[in-house]
């Protein structure tokens, strides 16, 4: 086996996934509504199948974006995740999942949260190798997302370094003030 993705095109819709999860009493809190971390769990469990089917190999994820909770879910509900790739870069993409609770006896369902996370494809040498080309054809909603993929990407970008440079003015603030201290000894 060797660390070559099977670059090409690969159509959006083939990486749809959906997962649903019954809301048990071991995956609430006190007032019987889902904990955040368990939600956030099966968002990146939904996100790497999604990654995974894009790519055909091992992903891990490197961010999760704002992950807002809009609505709880409550206890007995039906979580359904539904994942798709967004966009796809040199050796990282972009799964978009959106999360709805659904209720089990009338089955209408609430939009509660979504996420944005960034997967990287790792080869044999645990290194990030080459994936495919995401095809989004001619899909309006799929060109959205894709558009809105890169602007998230320069966002991410952009706050690294601006987070960057604020920390090394912080480490060069600190150096003077030691260099300073040192010669009032």
């Amino acid at each position: 086996m060797t660390d070559a993705a099977p670059l090409g095109l690969v159509p959006g819709d083939r990486t749809f996934t959906e997962m649903t999860q019954l809301l048990l009493p071991g995956h609430t809190n006190a007032l019987g509504d889902a904990f955040g971390g368990q939600i956030a769990a099966w968002v990146d469990i939904c996100g790497a199948v999604s990654a995974q089917r894009f790519c055909r190999g091992s992903v891990v994820t490197a961010s999760m974006d704002q992950l807002h909770f809009l609505r709880p879910v409550r206890r007995g509900m039906v979580v359904v995740l539904q994942a798709r790739v967004n966009q796809a870069w040199r050796t990282s993409m972009e799964v978009g999942v959106r999360v709805d609770a659904e209720d089990p006896n009338t089955g209408a369902r609430s939009h509660c949260c979504s996420a944005y996370l960034t997967f990287v494809k790792l080869g044999e040498a645990g290194r990030p190798v080459p994936i495919p080309t995401l095809d989004v054809g001619a899909d309006p909603i799929a060109r959205r997302r894709q558009a809105e993929a890169e602007l998230r990407r320069a966002s991410r970008l952009s706050l690294r370094e601006v987070l960057r440079a604020h920390q090394a003015s912080l480490e060069a603030a600190e150096a003077a003030e030691s260099a300073r201290a040192a010669q009032a000894d």
